[in-house]
Order: structure tokens, then sequence, then C-alpha cells
């Protein structure tokens, strides 16, 4: 379970008296409706949710199809798990635009968000390529990295390197539409679980937040959950949240906790036990980074 996206932090949020990963068109805060995300996005990108929520996957792996106005051709980024009635609701998706798909990317390894790449791709048309970071992830012998920019269909797509979800995870930037795909970097609410180094991970927030401010980034469009009109408000919280963590963590070492799980059992009392397994990885990796490892 900890290989997926994240933890829920909703009331350790409301907490705090702000939630600024809420979904603006809901007072609650709480998980969305999928009519709320499956088809949001920008003039260029469109959503389309897979049917996998679950306290880890919110609700359900975020499939973006991305393509310029009046371009045949279309740019579909992580989709999803392999799951035929998706894969083929993606595919008419693309086509009901009246495009072909010229290229499948992937901002990360993760089964949720790329099982169902290889399927996909050959659905869409044996020269239909799998574009990722890691090899493993791959379909065609190009792969995918810093600085690296998508021009299929006349899209300009940049990509940036942003490790600390996984140590493969790439955010991408769509000037077009000032967007943010940010994978499971950062979730449309609640926090991300942690398999790769802390330090990459706060790297990853303090460069996508002064990259965003630079670049005047107008939206963030998450592997999960509702899209994000306030990308700086976003980046912040996340960036005060995992300081804050860290801190708690120190406490608890503090305080007496050896282990990984015995962090947990004090600082994370304000998440369901069922995910605590998940939170392990992320406490783990805090321990690692408290130890200069």
């Amino acid at each position: 379970m900890y290989r997926l996206a994240g933890t829920s932090a909703l009331r350790h949020l409301d907490r705090l008296g702000w939630n600024p990963v809420r979904h603006p068109d809901r007072a609650s805060g709480k998980m969305g409706d999928m009519s709320e995300i499956d088809g949001m996005g920008t003039e260029r990108a469109t959503c389309v949710l897979a049917p996998n929520p679950s306290a880890m996957t919110l609700n359900g792996t975020n499939t973006w199809i991305i393509a310029e106005p009046g371009s045949s051709e279309a740019v579909v980024v992580d989709p999803g798990p392999k799951d035929g009635k998706h894969l083929r609701r993606v595919l008419d998706t693309v086509e009901a635009q009246g495009r072909r798909v010229g290229l499948v990317l992937l901002t990360h390894g993760h089964p949720d968000h790329s099982a169902g790449a290889g399927k996909f791709a050959r659905l869409a048309g044996g020269s239909v390529k799998v574009r990722a970071l890691d090899p493993r992830h791959r379909l065609g012998d190009e792969g995918l990295g810093e600085g690296d920019v998508i021009t299929t269909g006349g899209l300009e797509l940049r990509i940036m390197e942003t490790p600390g979800h996984s140590d493969d995870s790439l955010t991408f930037w769509l000037p077009a539409d000032d967007a943010v795909l940010s994978g499971d970097t950062v979730l449309g609410y609640g926090t991300t679980v942690l398999e790769g180094s802390l330090g990459d991970y706060l790297g990853s927030l303090d460069r996508l937040r002064a990259f965003s401010a630079e670049a005047g980034a107008a939206t963030i469009l998450p592997g999960h959950g509702p899209k994000l009109d306030d990308p700086i408000a976003v980046l912040d919280h996340y960036i005060d949240h995992r300081r804050e963590r860290l801190a708690q963590v120190e406490a608890a070492v503090a305080a007496g906790a050896r282990t990984a799980r015995e962090v947990v059992e004090r600082v994370y009392v304000d998440v369901h036990k069922s995910l605590w397994p998940a939170a392990e990885s992320s406490v783990q990796a805090q321990l690692d980074y408290l130890n200069g490892r």
C-alpha cells in the first residue's frame, strides 16, 4: 500500500484553521464526487478519472489528455491502472475530440499510474510509445527526464525531475495554460506518502514553489484529487506541513520512540490506523533525513 499516493490530512489541516487544499467548490473539504474531477482541467488538459478510489488513491487516479486546440494529436499522461474499461474510455475521449494518441507519458512508475500504459499504447496504435524516467516503464527506446520538451501535436510540455514521492517522479509544465502537472508530488488534498528521500522531496517542493512563483503558475493538475487554483498557497502549505511533521518526529524520538512504527503511534494519531503502514514509509524517510542518511 505504501507505493500509492498519500494519506488524508484533512482533520490536521482543519485544526490549523485553514485548508488550502480544499476543493474551491466544496465547503466540507471532504472527498469530492466523481463528477467534480472527471472532465476537469484547462483549455488544453482534460482529466479522465480512473475507477480505483481508495483511502490511498483518493477519488482515483487522474489520467490527463493534453492537446493543442485544433491539433489532431494528443498526449496522454498516466493512463492509470490496468483496467480495460478505463483505458477504453480514455481512448474514446481522445477520439471524441477528433484526435489520435501521439504519445504516452508517465509522471512516475507506481502501478496506479503506469500499469495500464503498455496496454493503452497497444489499444491506441502500434506506433505509440510510452516515455518515463525509469526504463522499466518505457515502451520504446526514448526516455524522459530533466529539461526534455514534448512537442507532439504542436504542444509544449516541459519536464522537471521532482524526486521524493518516488525516485522517478516527474512534474510537467504546460506553459500555454500556466499549469503544473504534479503527479503525486502534490495531491488535490491531503499529503503524499514518501518512498524516496525526504531531502529530495523538500528540495522538489522548494523548487516547484520558486518555479511556480517565477513562471506565474495558475493551477496544479494533480495525479489524484481536484485541481488546485492557488499553487503558491498549496506549495507553502506542503512545505510548512513537512517541516511541522519533521519537528513532531524529532519530538517523538526525544520522548523515546525508536522505530518508525513507534513514531507513527505518537505523531499520526489523527490518521486512521488503516493508513499507518503507509505513514511508516514517510516516517522512515524522516528518520533517515534526521540521521543524515
